[in-house]
């Protein structure tokens, strides 16, 4: 077996002459840049299936959740989050999640919805 050349003194000379604390927000800024990018995507992809899974932890049964998810999806609200539509509509109308949910389930609701996210300028 080859044995692994010793260049740690090497690879942190741009380091030995900073300060604890400018290591550690050297650090930090590091972490940043790997993480943001993984953030970003989360923020702005989403499935079928993790939605599902949002209103299935919200709980609501699978069955509920499939239909929230078809008028979600009909609707072109997917990129807003199953789980926002039924909380803004909630809020909007001042009534439980559960209750909420259960209207979107019945078909009540929608309209409603996709008016609220045009109100804040965004498209659906």
């Amino acid at each position: 077996m080859k044995k692994r050349l010793d260049d740690f003194q090497d690879r942190r000379a741009h380091l030995a002459n900073l300060s604890d604390e400018e290591l550690k927000a050297k650090f930090w800024s590091l972490a940043s840049e790997i993480v943001e990018p993984m953030l970003e995507l989360g923020r702005k992809n989403t499935s079928p299936s993790i939605e599902r899974s949002v209103l299935l932890r919200m709980g609501f049964s699978s069955l509920e959740a499939k239909e929230i998810l078809n008028g979600v999806l009909e609707n072109g609200l997917i990129s807003k989050g199953a789980g926002h539509v039924v909380y803004k509509l909630a809020k909007n109308k001042e009534i439980s999640v559960r209750e909420a949910g259960v209207m979107l389930v019945n078909g009540q609701g929608w309209d409603e919805v996709v008016s609220l996210f045009a109100k804040e300028g965004v498209s659906c």
